[in-house]
C-alpha cells in the first residue's frame, strides 16, 4: 500500500510534509478577453447621425436660409469690423474684471471688517442686478453727471471734463462689463485661494517668506489650478455678453452690426447665421488657449506622466542598463 495522501484546502497533495501540485499551469498565458457586445449604443448612434444628416440636408436645400446672403456677408468689412470690436470689448472687460476681482477677493479674505464689509456689499449689487440695467445706467451716466471735476475736495478744480461732449460708449460698454465681471471673479480668485491648504501658508511664514512673496510663490501658482477653468468659462461667457452693449448704446460690435445689415435686407436668419459663425470661431481659439492654459498648470498635480516625462524616464532606464543590457 502507498502512503496516505491528504489534500490540503486549495487541493494540492501533501505526502510526509511534501507538498506536490496536482495540476500545472503555464506560466505565459494570453487571456482572451472578449468584451461585452452592446448593440444598443450603436442602434442610438446610427439614429443620431441619421437624424443629423437629415437635419444638414434639410437646412442646405431650404431657400429660407438664404445662403447666398450668408457668403456674400461672412467676410463682409463691417463684419470683420465689428468682430473685431467684440474681441476688444472682451480683452478690456475682462481685464478690468479679473484686476477687480483680485482685489476683492483678498479684501474678503483679510480681517478687516471695514474692507470685507465693502467687497461683500459690491458683490451683492453687481450679482444682484441684470447685466442689462446696469450697461443701461452707464449709457444714462452722462445724463446723470454732466461733468466730472478732479482737484481739491471743497477747494478748486484742476480739470474737467464734460461728458456729455465727450464719445465715450466703448469706455461705458468696457466699464459696465468689467464692473460686473469683477463680482464674479473675486468668488472665483476667493475659492482659488481657499482650495489651498493652510499648511502651505504655515510653512512659507516658517521660512521667513513674506504675505506678498507666500501669495506669488505658493498660494497663487496651487490655486491657478483651481482658478482657470471657470475663468476660461468666463471670458467665453464675456465675449456673447457684449452683444448686450446696445444698451449703453453701443452698436459697432458684432451682433449689433449684423443686426444693422438684416433691419436693411429683410433677412435676418443668414446675417445671424454670420453672427454665429464669428462668434464660434473666436469662442474655438480661446477654448484652445484655455486647454493649453490648464495644462501648463496641472503639471505635478496629477500621478499619471506625460508624453515627455514618459519619454525622458525611459531614456533613464535605458541610460542604467536596467532593461537587461547594461549587468555584469
Amino acid at each position: 500500500m502507498g502512503r496516505p495522501v491528504r489534500r490540503d484546502q486549495d487541493g494540492d497533495e501533501e505526502r510526509s510534509g511534501e507538498l506536490t501540485t496536482t495540476t500545472e499551469r503555464p506560466a505565459d498565458v494570453d487571456i482572451q478577453a472578449v468584451p461585452l457586445r452592446r448593440p444598443g449604443r450603436w442602434i442610438a448612434a446610427i439614429v443620431i447621425l441619421a437624424l443629423l444628416a437629415l437635419f444638414v440636408y434639410g437646412a442646405a436645400t431650404n431657400g429660407a436660409y438664404h445662403w447666398d446672403t450668408y457668403r456674400k456677408y461672412l467676410f463682409d468689412q463691417r463684419i470683420t469690423d465689428g468682430a473685431w470690436v467684440t474681441i476688444q470689448l472682451t480683452f478690456w472687460a475682462m481685464l478690468l474684471g479679473i484686476v477687480l476681482g483680485v482685489l476683492l477677493a483678498v479684501m474678503r479674505l483679510t480681517d478687516n471688517p471695514v474692507l470685507k464689509g465693502v467687497a461683500w456689499v459690491y458683490l451683492w449689487i453687481f450679482r444682484g442686478t441684470p447685466i442689462f440695467v446696469q450697461l443701461t445706467f452707464w449709457g444714462l451716466f452722462s445724463s446723470l453727471y454732466t461733468h466730472l471735476k478732479f482737484g481739491v475736495p471743497f477747494g478748486p478744480s484742476l480739470w474737467s471734463v464734460n461728458l456729455q461732449q465727450l464719445d465715450a460708449l466703448f469706455f461705458f460698454a468696457c466699464l459696465g462689463l468689467g464692473l460686473n465681471e469683477a463680482a464674479y471673479m473675486a468668488e472665483i480668485v476667493r475659492a482659488g485661494i481657499s482650495s489651498v491648504g493652510e499648511g502651505q501658508t504655515e510653512a512659507a511664514t516658517a521660512l521667513g517668506m513674506s504675505w506678498s512673496l507666500t501669495m506669488r510663490r505658493v498660494v497663487l501658482p496651487q490655486a491657478m489650478r483651481v482658478i482657470i477653468p471657470p475663468t476660461g468659462n468666463e471670458l467665453i461667457s464675456m465675449l456673447k455678453t457684449t452683444s448686450l452693449v446696445i444698451a449703453v448704446p453701443l452698436s459697432t460690435d458684432l451682433y449689433n452690426v449684423q443686426n444693422n445689415i438684416s433691419g436693411v435686407l429683410f433677412r435676418p436668419v443668414p446675417l445671424l447665421l454670420v453672427a454665429a459663425t464669428w462668434y464660434l470661431a473666436i469662442t474655438s481659439v480661446l477654448m484652445v488657449g484655455q486647454h493649453f492654459l490648464e495644462k501648463r498648470f496641472a503639471r505635478g498635480s496629477s500621478r499619471k506622466l506625460g508624453a515627455r516625462q514618459l519619454q525622458a524616464l525611459a531614456d533613464a532606464t535605458a541610460g542604467t542598463g536596467r532593461d537587461g543590457g547594461g549587468g555584469g
